[in-house]
């Protein structure tokens, strides 16, 4: 009887520390909830923080830049010849004013200014405050062109730039024969008739000839032509093209005071060759 009474208190200590265990599954939650306290939580209250500081630095940032303290109120424009200051004073205003100095979309500024005809480039800056600064390089025109629709300066680079005005006495005269198309061999060609243009408006100013000149055509370079007028008719006079100075200087003595009964000269020589008008 002693025994079975041993082994009934054994089999209820056995139950006892079996009940006593703790259950594994509950330990995991509890460190899992231990480490969303310590870490996950503070994290993402950080971070709301800082989304909120940086909310709040946006727009008082915003509210700054836009007050009156940036508002324009100085246009600085250097480098203008041509081109319209007030034009630019304009564009420059419709675009500041609203944003600000401060806000300002300098990129977009420069590209529509550099969109006005004699405007080959232009830098544009903040002084602040309140201020615009903007820089301009030209184009400089190197002749007058007659096109379809008028006479029109152009640039070294063959750029149209404006319709020519009576006040463009750089240039005497107008050059005929420019190639309008838009083929590869227009602008090339084009090129090379300026740089001919160029070189006669230098050598006929040597020879005091340039004011004698009312066109040329220059449609076959190879045979450049000048007009000139005298005894009230325009005459054609086929120059040489390495000698423009001087061959139009002997062809206009040749005609002077002829006028009236000559129709064209050809100085392309030694001598040069009148054609007479048959009446």
């Amino acid at each position: 009887m002693a025994r079975k009474r041993k082994k009934s208190t054994n089999q209820r200590t056995s139950v006892l520390k079996v009940k006593g265990r703790k259950n594994p599954s509950r330990r995991r939650g509890k460190v899992v909830m231990h480490s969303f306290n310590h870490f996950v939580l503070p994290v993402t209250i950080m971070l709301f923080l800082l989304g909120f500081v940086m909310f709040m630095g946006l727009s008082g940032y915003r509210t700054a830049t836009a007050s009156g303290f940036f508002g324009l109120r100085k246009i600085e424009i250097l480098g203008t010849e041509r081109s319209s200051q007030e034009d630019i004073r304009r564009l420059v205003a419709s675009m500041v004013e609203k944003p600000g100095v401060w806000n300002a979309d300098l990129g977009e500024l420069r590209t529509k200014i550099e969109k006005f005809p004699f405007v080959k480039s232009a830098s544009v800056s903040q002084k602040m405050p309140g201020g615009i600064r903007v820089a301009v390089i030209e184009r400089i025109p190197a002749a007058i062109v007659q096109l379809t629709n008028g006479n029109y300066l152009v640039d070294t680079e063959g750029a149209i730039l404006a319709a020519a005005t009576a006040n463009d006495k750089a240039f005497p005269f107008v050059l005929q024969g420019w190639d309008e198309t838009k083929t590869e061999k227009a602008a090339p060609e084009n090129l090379a008739r300026l740089r001919l243009y160029k070189q006669m408006l230098d050598e006929w100013k040597q020879f005091d000839l340039a004011a004698r000149v009312k066109e040329v055509n220059l449609a076959n370079p190879r045979e450049p032509v000048a007009f000139i007028e005298d005894s009230g008719r325009e005459i054609a006079i086929t120059v040489a093209k390495d000698s423009l100075g001087k061959s139009l200087k002997t062809a206009i003595e040749a005609v002077s005071g002829k006028g009236a009964r000559v129709k064209s000269v050809d100085a392309d020589g030694i001598y040069p060759v009148i054609q007479y008008l048959e009446f």
